[in-house]
């Protein structure tokens, strides 16, 4: 297009023209929901997001303010298709055009199951999901803390479980909100206050069913840690047998309702007054098999030689051990003159080998005074050395006149 240079011109500032596109673009898209893929995803210390939304063609920068995302219940990560609505605008400091973004949702999958799926990730590759970091629970637990709703129907089916199977248990109820704002908070504080009070054998933490938002307190992260953390063994017991909770997969065992719940921590008194009788019955067996094996042996000891007889059992055991005894003292005499030939013939190659024999056929041991040198060779010495000569019978010392040297 060419401009007419000739018609009156009306002139703009930068500020004025993007402000005027800014609004056309407002006006012309107040509401838009956009598909694409998060890449460049950024969060800003202020809370902001800030990513551009992509597709095989073309790409939009966005902005979602801290206001609307802290109602984003997924992770934000590069590579994930979402639905992004909002309003087109315009960035006026840089005139970039960009997605204003109100609503955010994972393309194809619930912004909740996506929340669980990447926790369930998440801590699963931390290693809290393992069967070696959780704790065995009590065979005959004797105080046990619920902690869920008061009015709910989890806490009447486990008061009347209970009061069934044994109604002398300890049942105390921690009461909190068990689903929306604040309840996964009130959880957590019931789980650290149970822990800080001590004296609790096991925990059951949990509600009844429901949809997977009305369970969603039991899917956070902050009750899944808290959990982990207990040093009381907890049972989960959140839903139907179909409901699976983060909850579920970190505590140190998983209730498939609250009424499953309190059977696994409270026994039947119906069922162990069984086995006490079954085990009295088979305590009385074993009792009476050693009795009665007992008796047969008291009766062959009463009929023995030992007990009828018992000098025909000790005077055979009597002669031979004088036998022993005339046979160990002749070895030990024979060992003994042994030991003393072979100590003089020993005595005899010493004495044939000791330098005074030698020294008595008129040889002497020379040293060097007053180091005590043994001289073996008249080159160590030097005239004026002080020598002492060592005899068969005495020593003397004598002074070096003058030195002479083997001729070869």
């Amino acid at each position: 297009m060419k401009l007419d240079q000739s018609a009156e011109r009306q002139v703009f500032t930068v500020s004025q023209a993007v402000d005027q596109a800014r609004a056309l673009l407002e006006n012309t898209f107040p509401k838009i929901w956009i598909e694409g893929e998060v890449s460049n995803f950024k969060r800003h210390s202020s809370g902001h997001f800030y990513f551009t939304l992509k597709d095989a063609h073309s790409q939009l920068r966005s902005a979602m303010f801290r206001g609307a995302n802290r109602l984003v219940r997924f992770q934000m990560e590069d590579g994930l298709k979402v639905l992004a609505g909002g309003r087109m605008s315009i960035y006026t400091a840089r005139g970039d055009f960009q997605l204003v973004v109100e609503a955010l949702e994972p393309a194809g999958l619930g912004a909740l199951q996506l929340a669980f799926e990447q926790l369930k990730k998440k801590l699963a590759n931390e290693g809290l999901f393992d069967p070696s970091r959780k704790q065995p629970l009590p065979m005959f637990p004797r105080r046990v803390a619920v902690i869920t709703s008061p009015t709910g129907a989890a806490i009447q089916d486990i008061l009347n479980v209970t009061g069934r199977r044994s109604p002398l248990a300890d049942i105390s109820v921690y009461p909190v909100r068990v689903q929306g704002a604040g309840a996964a908070e009130e959880i957590v504080r019931a789980l650290r206050r149970l822990n800080e009070t001590g004296g609790w054998d096991v925990i059951i933490c949990g509600r009844g069913g429901g949809s997977l938002e009305d369970l969603w307190a039991f899917n956070e992260e902050i009750v899944a840690r808290a959990l982990v953390a207990s040093a009381i063994p907890v049972i989960s017991a959140v839903g139907h047998e179909v409901d699976y909770t983060i909850a579920d997969f970190v505590a140190d065992a998983r209730a498939e309702t609250p009424t499953a719940a309190a059977e696994m921590v409270v026994r039947d008194r119906r069922e162990l007054l069984d086995q006490v009788r079954a085990l009295r019955r088979i305590l009385s067996g074993k009792v009476g098999d050693r009795l009665r094996e007992a008796r047969r042996r008291l009766e062959r000891a009463q009929t023995s030689r030992l007990l009828t007889k018992p000098l025909a059992v000790f005077e055979p055991l009597a002669q031979r051990l004088d036998d022993l005894s005339v046979r160990l003292r002749g070895t030990a005499v024979g060992r003994l003159r042994l030991a003393r030939e072979q100590w003089r013939g020993l005595l005899a190659q010493l004495e044939a080998l000791s330098p005074l024999n030698v020294m008595r056929r008129g040889y002497s041991l020379v040293f060097k005074h007053p180091q005590d040198q043994l001289i073996k060779n008249a080159e160590l010495l030097s005239p004026g050395d002080v020598l002492r000569v060592r005899f068969s019978q005495g020593e003397a010392k004598c002074q070096v006149d003058k030195i002479t040297k083997d001729k070869s």
